[in-house]
C-alpha cells in the first residue's frame, strides 16, 4: 500500500472475512470466475456458481462441497431473472461477480457484425440482466456489493479488439455510473480490469500476451483488491499501469504509439 492510498479512505467497505457469506459468480465455469469461485470457497464462502457449461459446474461442486451450481445462459434476460429468484429465495446475496465473456479478435476489414452483437450480448447485456435481477435486493437490504470484470482492452481502442473492447470499455463506465448512484446507499461497486490471463478466452490469440498470469495468481489479485477496498482492481501492474497511462496520452501520440508497437 502507498502512503498516498494509506491516507485516504477506501472506496468501498472492506470485504475481508468470507466465512458465511454467500457469493454468486456468473461466469464460473472455467478462467478467472472459477479460480476466484474456488478461492471464496477455501476462504469459507457460500459460493453460488453459474455458467452455460453444466459438467464444469458440476465438477466444480464435487470438488468444493457445500458450494452450489444453477445453470444459466446470461444472455437470456427471463433466464437469469429466475435464477437470481431462486437463489434469493434461499437467503440474502452479499457479492455478484458477472465475468461471463465472449472474445474473438477482430478487425475493422474483417468485421462481423453478429459476431459483435454476441459480444454485446454476453459481456455487457448479460450484466444488465443480472444487475435488474438484484439491485431491487440490493438496495432494500442497504447492503452487498457489485463487482463486473471488465478488461484493460476497455480503456482505449486497440488493434484485434474492434468487437471485444467496445464492451469493456462500456462495463467500466458501468461501473463508475453504479458507484456514484450507490455509493450512498452502502452498496459497494468494483470493476475488475485483468490483463492477460490464461483462459480458454486468449488461448486462441495468435500474439505475445506480456505479463501472462494464470486464473489463481488473477484471483488472488481480485480478493486483495476487495480487501483493500478498491474501486478498479486492475492487474499486473507491471503491464496495466503501462496502458492505463495510455489513457491521459494526446491521440496523436496514442495511435502513433500503437501503430510502431502493435500494428
Amino acid at each position: 500500500m502507498s502512503i498516498f492510498s494509506a491516507l485516504l479512505p477506501p472506496l468501498n467497505p472492506l470485504l475481508v472475512d468470507w466465512r458465511g457469506k454467500t457469493v454468486w459468480i456468473v461466469g464460473a465455469s472455467s478462467g478467472i470466475g472459477q479460480a476466484t469461485a474456488a478461492a471464496l470457497h477455501s476462504q469459507g464462502a457460500r459460493v453460488i456458481v453459474s455458467a452455460r457449461k453444466a459438467e464444469a459446474l458440476a465438477a466444480f461442486v464435487a470438488q468444493h462441497p457445500g458450494s452450489r451450481a444453477l445453470t444459466l445462459d446470461a444472455t437470456r434476460r427471463e433466464a437469469v431473472t429466475l435464477v437470481a429468484q431462486q437463489l434469493l429465495a434461499q437467503g440474502p446475496l452479499d457479492c455478484v461477480m458477472y465475468c461471463a465473456g465472449h472474445y474473438n479478435a477482430m478487425r475493422a476489414d474483417a468485421m462481423d457484425v453478429e459476431d459483435m452483437a454476441r459480444h454485446m450480448q454476453v459481456n455487457y447485456l448479460g450484466a444488465l440482466y443480472v444487475l435488474d435481477a438484484l439491485l431491487p435486493h440490493f438496495l432494500a437490504r442497504g447492503a452487498g456489493h457489485i463487482s463486473l470484470v471488465g478488461s484493460v482492452a476497455g480503456y482505449r481502442g486497440l488493434p484485434n479488439s474492434l468487437a471485444y473492447g467496445p464492451t469493456k470499455a462500456a462495463l467500466i463506465n458501468l461501473s463508475e455510473t453504479l458507484y456514484l448512484d450507490l455509493h450512498g446507499k452502502g452498496i459497494g461497486v468494483s470493476i475488475i480490469n485483468p490483463g492477460f490471463v490464461e483462459t480458454p478466452l486468449t488461448a486462441a490469440n495468435q500474439f505475445d500476451m506480456p505479463a501472462l498470469l494464470t486464473p489463481q495468481q488473477a484471483a488472488s489479485a481480485i480478493l486483495q483488491g476487495w480487501a483493500r477496498g478498491a474501486f478498479e482492481i486492475h492487474f499486473p501492474k507491471r503491464f496495466t499501469l503501462w496502458l492505463k497511462a495510455l489513457r491521459v496520452m494526446p491521440n496523436r501520440l496514442f495511435f502513433q504509439l500503437v501503430r510502431r508497437v502493435a500494428l
